[in-house]
């Protein structure tokens, strides 16, 4: 006998409202990082996708568009997931005129939150407390 869902599993979303933990252009927060995205930003958007627990060759549609499809979608998808305020408006100006800095920006926003890429749980803290407690 199954029983029905009550509710749906909800994806991970820590705070509304937040900000980005750097800016776009704050790439000397990690020069390295900032040297990888500027040399070899295909290379460097493909490991940043796979941290992000997508598929590694998915930046590589980005060349088949006149905004990046897939910069785009993978910053309104890290705000998403992180609650960070924002619209799809600046997503896109963003993506189009500094895709490697744009790059540099969700790679330090996801090292500071520190979270693993496919976490999903409620979308409220006790719910959290309680689940990582119980660990």
């Amino acid at each position: 006998m199954s029983w029905p869902v009550a509710s749906q599993p909800q994806s991970l979303v820590l705070s509304d409202g937040a900000e980005w933990s750097s800016g776009i252009c704050d790439c000397c927060d990690d020069p390295k990082e900032c040297c990888f995205a500027c040399w070899c930003c295909p290379c460097f958007a493909c490991a940043t996708t796979k941290a992000f627990g997508q598929c590694l060759c998915l930046p590589l549609l980005d060349i088949f568009g006149c905004i990046p499809p897939i910069t785009l979608s993978m910053r309104a998808s890290v705000r998403h997931r992180y609650g960070i305020t924002g619209s799809l408006c600046t997503d896109c100006v963003y993506s189009f005129f500094c895709m490697s800095c744009v790059w540099c920006q969700i790679s330090r926003e996801m090292k500071s939150r520190e979270l693993p890429p496919g976490w999903v749980t409620s979308s409220t803290t006790d719910d959290i407390i309680a689940m990582t407690s119980s660990l």
